[in-house]
């Protein structure tokens, strides 16, 4: 790292980069102090046995003393082949440069010359109070300052000052440039060298600690980036994210645009902006099209205001990022370039990762309704089959055999076909309910509905589907109404209590208890059946999802218990199965639906304590079944 290059240098150095880049190399930013053998363990390390290197300029300094960067690697390499190129010879006189010193700012001008100033005032007050012998360590601290507050030219200048301030105000003969004595002369030109040299290795620290310092500020400003994109799951919060820090690495504005089919959209921009010129659009099509930087400072619609860099991912690009500066007449320095290369290759690898979570996401979307419709087919070509076949066969025995048939054989072929109807009567209703549902086409009545009277319906119903079934109904006296749709709430007592009777035995009884807890009216439906494991209590109110705890395959679609959570979910309650529900066998499965009396005035009315009673079955109302 040496020490900074004057601006044309910069932005010369800054172009031949750029110009390497598009032409599809690959650059590199080397920092170290020993620049050739850096160079060279570089080579190694990349595996490079090719080197290329222009001839440096003839230093002034013997060639003993500092020699070129061309011979050191020429003296170092061992086994890499380095090649000299050398330039066309040009007059001495045209390639004369001013030393950095000469070339400096005014402001390290006046910092020297002030330091001096002050050094010479120090030492003219010192010499009235006290004899020294020697005052070069004042001059040299002068030239310390200037060093460490300005720098190498700085330190230089100061030098120089302090070398001509010291003869002429403190060297016999005073306020004249003559020396007197041999080694008070010799003395003065050691004092210079010293001054020289320890102002330029101080100056030299200076801009080093100021490099080390850019290149930390742009280090945490790269992993706080890239730690806020490793946090972002949303592709407009990351777009956010790289607008912002692109704005702030460039010192400008910033404006990000996506591809949308063939063409691009805006998608957010630092300030925001949502609309570009003619020339912007040209440019940032251009980007995403030739995949090139594009637009302002480059070789591609260079009068547009923005400059369009491509985001490349492994699909292709995605998008561009244009940017600008607020000083539009300066090129963006060599570190800010490196850094927005750095910026703009994360900010592609984030913005790949959400398209890639967006297109799993929907994916897995496709593959549910896959695995949804082929369970829906199967259930069909399963479940629907039995009574499709019953009906049949009932209906060609009667047609077949006729007055053959006795009067109770054709009875019971009857009794077949109504019942097997009414199955397949519930599972076609069971599949719309369903998808009513989900496209939220059932609307849900805000009716005062007495829960007993709903209850009641549903086992009506169900008593005369399975008039075998045992059904115990037990409510607790007073029960506040509610709010709600009461062939809703039939609807799903009804699926529950069809569920209990496929998961339990007939002579088993089925329970069915209404209380109120608080201001919820509670419903709670449990069988006596082979249960449900507890890895299944929520994956049953899943469409087409049936536990595999049973033995056998009872018919239905699998989509009962999920219209009862649709149904308890419209009307502002839950569902929850408990499994198991009483000596350690059963399922018991709990709705809360919301009362529309007042929940103060039940718990005072009502007890917690008598809950467990209602629960468990032991209260029993002697006019259920």
């Amino acid at each position: 790292e040496g020490p900074e290059l004057d601006p044309e240098t910069g932005a010369r150095i800054d172009a031949t980069m750029r110009l390497a880049e598009r032409l599809g190399a690959e650059t590199a930013h080397l920092v170290a102090t020993d620049l050739p053998s850096e160079l060279l363990r570089y080579a190694k390390r990349e595996n490079i046995t090719q080197v290329l290197c222009g001839r440096s300029r003839a230093s002034w300094l013997p060639r003993f003393f500092r020699r070129s960067l061309s011979d050191e690697l020429l003296s170092r390499a061992s086994d890499i082949a380095v090649h000299i190129v050398a330039g066309k010879t040009e007059p001495r006189a045209s390639t004369w440069k001013r030393p950095t010193f000469m070339a400096s700012s005014s402001r390290a001008l006046y910092v020297a010359a002030s330091a001096v100033g002050i050094a010479i005032l120090v030492g003219g007050i010192l010499i009235r109070l006290v004899e020294l012998p020697n005052m070069s360590m004042l001059f040299l601290t002068a030239v310390l300052v200037s060093a460490v507050t300005q720098g190498t030219a700085s330190a230089i200048w100061a030098a120089v000052l302090s070398f001509l301030a010291y003869n002429f105000f403190f060297i016999e003969p005073i306020y004249t440039f003559s020396v007197a004595k041999p080694h008070e002369l010799f003395a003065l030109l050691m004092f210079l060298l010293v001054a020289v040299l320890t102002g330029g290795l101080a100056g030299r620290v200076r801009e080093q600690s100021k490099a080390a310092m850019r290149r930390a500020e742009q280090t945490r400003a790269l992993y706080d980036f890239t730690r806020k994109l490793s946090s972002t799951a949303k592709l407009d919060d990351v777009l956010w994210a790289v607008a912002a820090q692109a704005a702030q690495t460039a010192r400008g504005r910033s404006i990000v645009l996506l591809a949308d089919g063939d063409n691009l959209s805006i998608r957010t921009a630092w300030p925001p902006e949502d609309r570009l010129g003619p020339g912007e659009w040209a440019a940032a099509r251009s980007a995403f099209e030739r995949q090139q930087t594009t637009g302002w400072q480059s070789n591609t619609l260079p009068n547009a205001q923005f400059q369009f860099r491509p985001l490349k991912t492994s699909r292709g690009v995605v998008g561009v990022v244009g940017l600008t500066p607020d000083n539009f007449r300066e090129p963006l320095p060599f570190e800010t370039e490196q850094m927005l290369l750095a910026l703009l290759d994360q900010a592609a690898l984030a913005v790949e990762r959400t398209l890639l979570v967006d297109e799993t996401a929907k994916a897995q979307a496709l593959a549910e309704s896959e695995r949804l419709r082929s369970a829906l087919l199967s259930s069909i070509s399963h479940d629907l089959r039995t009574p499709l076949s019953s009906i049949l066969g009932s209906v060609t025995t009667i047609r077949t055999f006729g007055n053959r048939i006795s009067p109770s054989d054709r009875d019971d072929l009857l009794a077949a076909i109504e019942e097997e109807a009414r199955r397949l009567q519930r599972f076609v209703a069971n599949l719309l309910d369903m998808t009513r549902l989900e496209a939220g086409a059932i609307e849900v009545r805000r009716d005062w509905v007495d829960v007993n009277d709903a209850v009641r319906s549903a086992v009506d119903r169900i008593n005369k589907a399975f008039n075998q079934r045992q059904v115990e109904i037990t409510v607790e006296p007073g029960l506040p109404l509610i709010r709600g749709d009461s062939s809703l709430i039939e609807q799903m007592v009804f699926n529950l209590l069809d569920n209990a009777h496929k998961y339990s035995n007939t002579d088993q009884t089925v329970a069915v208890h209404v209380r109120r807890d608080g201001g919820d009216v509670v419903l709670t439906v449990r069988d006596q059946g082979i249960g449900i494991p507890s890895a299944d209590l929520e994956r049953v109110f899943e469409k087409f999802y049936r536990s595999a705890a049973h033995d056998g395959r009872p018919a239905g679609t699998g989509l009962g218990l999920a219209i009862c959570r649709g149904i308890a979910t419209a009307m502002g309650g839950t569902i929850k199965a408990e499994s198991p529900a009483k000596d350690g066998r059963g399922t018991r499965f709990v709705v809360r639906l919301p009362a529309a009396g007042a929940a103060s005035e039940t718990q005072n009315a009502h007890p917690r304590g008598d809950k467990k009673d209602y629960d468990d079955g032991t209260a029993k109302n002697p006019g259920g079944r």
